[in-house]
């Protein structure tokens, strides 16, 4: 259960004085800022403590909640997730949601981004007794951090769509051993299906779990398209907020979609392919491996799909407005 503390969003660096006119001693977060134990600060200056089991035992939970146009895009179902993912690890920062939603706003308004990258995290933290490798006796810890938007898939790439590595030497770790539907940093076999990708000559790398189905990237879902019809996969991926929005457009522009098995065998003959990540959208994939999709550009769907997931972010309804200093 998530404690209350509504106290602990408090922020000693502000970008105004308090007669209202520029604070020019404060630093420049432009670049990048972290939330920490209610302080913002520039990125380069945030630290954990080497023995947080976070660090030492990838035992952490987190998310990102993309910035689009100085509004948090979809906040509360990044938001739901994260609680939810929270819940699965049982862990608990002593930080209630409006807190957490506190120092989200406070950290992205005083780096003065409009268009950002926003990760919050939660961690088991330090065992507080000495000799216990007990993870009830570790001090939880939540910290949140913001950069200039990134792209899974860089822009100049997706423009034309991107080359993907089905990997080989590496499966999805199993849903039974991690629960992908909690966002975690277990990234050994996303990482392993890089260096495949990379040296095949890819950008990108997508995984296949045990049986031989498709399950998703490193940061990202993946979407099959046959016959006008939109496939994605099951299990062994994450329930991805852009994978979601899709989903939702689809629903309303009555574009048919099913979430199910995808062997690999049908995956390569589909008409088109696309991923979705919160750091990019809607990417389009035109190879993988030597089959080429779609004429080797984005194909029709795709680009529809993008250009409705953007158009989404304009909406009232979908966006949590920033309150900037002036």
């Amino acid at each position: 259960m998530v404690q209350q503390n509504s106290g602990a969003t408090e922020t000693p660096i502000d970008a105004q004085q308090t007669d209202g006119t520029p604070n020019h001693l404060a630093p420049d977060l432009s670049t990048g800022a972290a939330w920490m134990n209610g302080r913002i600060m520039p990125i380069a200056d945030a630290s954990v403590p080497l023995n947080d089991w976070g660090l030492i035992h990838s035992d952490i939970t987190y998310d990102v909640v993309p910035v689009l146009d100085g509004a948090f895009f979809r906040l509360p179902l990044y938001l739901d997730r994260f609680l939810k993912s929270m819940q699965a690890l049982r862990l608990d920062p002593d930080m209630d949601r409006p807190a957490i939603e506190a120092a989200l706003h406070g950290l992205v308004a005083a780096s003065g981004l409009r268009k950002a990258y926003v990760a919050m995290v939660t961690t088991r933290g330090v065992n507080m007794v000495a000799g216990s490798r007990d993870p009830r006796d570790c001090k939880n810890r939540f910290f949140a951090w913001c950069v200039p938007y990134i792209h899974v898939i860089r822009p100049e790439i997706a423009q034309t769509g991107a080359h993907a590595h089905i990997a080989r030497t590496v499966a999805r770790i199993p849903s039974e051993s991690v629960d992908p539907r909690v966002k975690n940093y277990h990234w050994g076999d996303f990482t392993r299906g890089l260096f495949e990708a990379k040296d095949a000559g890819a950008e990108t790398a997508i995984l296949l779990d045990a049986a031989g189905n498709v399950t998703e990237g490193p940061g990202f879902n993946v979407f099959s398209v046959k016959n006008g019809r939109l496939i994605t996969p099951d299990s062994g991926v994450l329930e991805g907020i852009s994978r979601r929005t899709v989903l939702d457009i689809a629903r309303e522009h009555g574009i048919a979609a099913e979430i199910r098995p995808l062997p690999l065998s049908e995956f390569m003959q589909s008409d088109e392919i696309f991923v979705t990540t919160s750091g990019g959208g809607v990417a389009p994939i035109s190879r993988v491996d030597n089959r080429v999709f779609s004429n080797g550009v984005p194909g029709e769907i795709t680009n529809a799909i993008h250009r409705a997931y953007f158009e989404w972010a304009t909406r009232p309804e979908n966006r949590t407005e920033i309150a900037y200093p002036a």
